[in-house]
């Protein structure tokens, strides 16, 4: 990834920083820390599906372990919001760790089965336990300040994001989970282990997306099976991804921002035609793939390269007539 779009990120995220000092009404404030929350998990879902090629179709599981984790802690031990948060990102690093020692040995749609599989059994767990509350799920003690919601949900994302960027696109671990996606036999020719490379770029996708999961349970202050364990989460979030640009960071980000603007604003204007959401997001994801392979951000990129490429071959003034003098000479 060239250097000047995570300056660009950079940039956008000091901006972002002083947004609750102009932005006074609650409900706005809301909605873009939600749309931070989003852009942290396709982020983290393009870790194993974009960069590694292994497509993660139980992402909302480790969101809902984090979930479940915090509000667990926080309402039957005590813990204070910090600890039990980090504890939700540990949990679901640590389910990733189990889980992906048996399924990372699977290649495509059998890895994608299993992943799903997953994300269904503990979706069950949750809904027979007494602990999490069962189908009628857990309340958490309410805490009414917006502005810290809003900075605790963009330094997480943030952080993410720019830990991200070093170890997949500077650092030699983003090399070796690429040398993999491409050619795994390959890979392993060359002296690389890549069930543990794997299983690491699967820790690095879950913790993430424990944490903000956490986050959100405490945030919303309500949480249930269905809500944060249910399909819609990793269904988004890959829809967010897959439309931005698999196997980049600013492709997802882009893609969470325009696909949570158009639910925004499609629940806010269209919320009697909820049916139709979910037939455009599956009409998205069949667009994204025919129309633009390369996502949102990849079509921008290969705009303005080729924009650029035609600007080195455009003649400068003068040029011409004094090469036709040489050829005459």
């Amino acid at each position: 990834m060239p250097r000047k779009p995570v300056f660009w990120a950079f940039g956008l995220t000091l901006c972002l920083t002083a947004v609750p000092s102009v932005v006074r009404d609650t409900f706005y404030l809301r909605i873009l820390t939600e749309a931070v929350m989003w852009i942290g998990l396709a982020i983290t879902w393009d870790v194993l599906a974009g960069y590694t090629g292994y497509l993660n179709f139980g992402h909302g599981a480790f969101f809902g372990l984090g979930a479940y984790t915090t509000a667990i802690l926080m309402m039957k031990a005590g813990w204070p919001f910090a600890a039990a948060v980090a504890a939700g990102g540990v949990l679901a690093a640590f389910a990733a760790l189990l889980a992906g020692i048996p399924t990372l040995r699977l290649k495509g749609a059998y890895f994608a089965i299993a992943t799903w599989a997953l994300a269904r059994a503990v979706q069950q767990i949750a809904l027979i336990l007494d602990i999490t509350g069962g189908p009628d799920g857990m309340r958490l003690p309410p805490f009414l300040h917006p502005q810290f919601f809003y900075y605790v949900m963009l330094g997480i994302t943030a952080g993410v994001f720019f830990i991200l960027w070093f170890l997949l696109e500077s650092a030699p671990f983003g090399l070796k989970v690429k040398a993999i996606r491409e050619n795994e036999e390959g890979a392993m020719a060359s002296g690389l282990n890549p069930t543990r490379i794997k299983i690491q770029a699967f820790i690095l996708s879950a913790c993430p997306a424990g944490i903000l999961g956490g986050v959100y349970a405490y945030w919303i202050t309500y949480i249930d099976p269905a809500s944060t364990l249910g399909d819609l989460v990793t269904d988004q979030a890959v829809v967010m991804a897959v439309f931005g640009g698999l196997g980049t960071l600013i492709g997802p980000a882009l893609g969470a921002v325009v696909l949570f603007s158009f639910k925004t604003y499609f629940w806010a204007y269209l919320s009697d035609y909820q049916v139709l959401y979910l037939i455009i997001l599956g009409a998205l994801i069949a667009f994204s793939v025919v129309f633009l392979p390369d996502g949102l951000w990849g079509s921008i990129l290969s705009l303005t390269s080729a924009r650029s490429a035609s600007l080195l071959k455009w003649p400068k003034r003068g040029s011409e007539p004094k090469s036709q003098e040489n050829t005459h000479a």
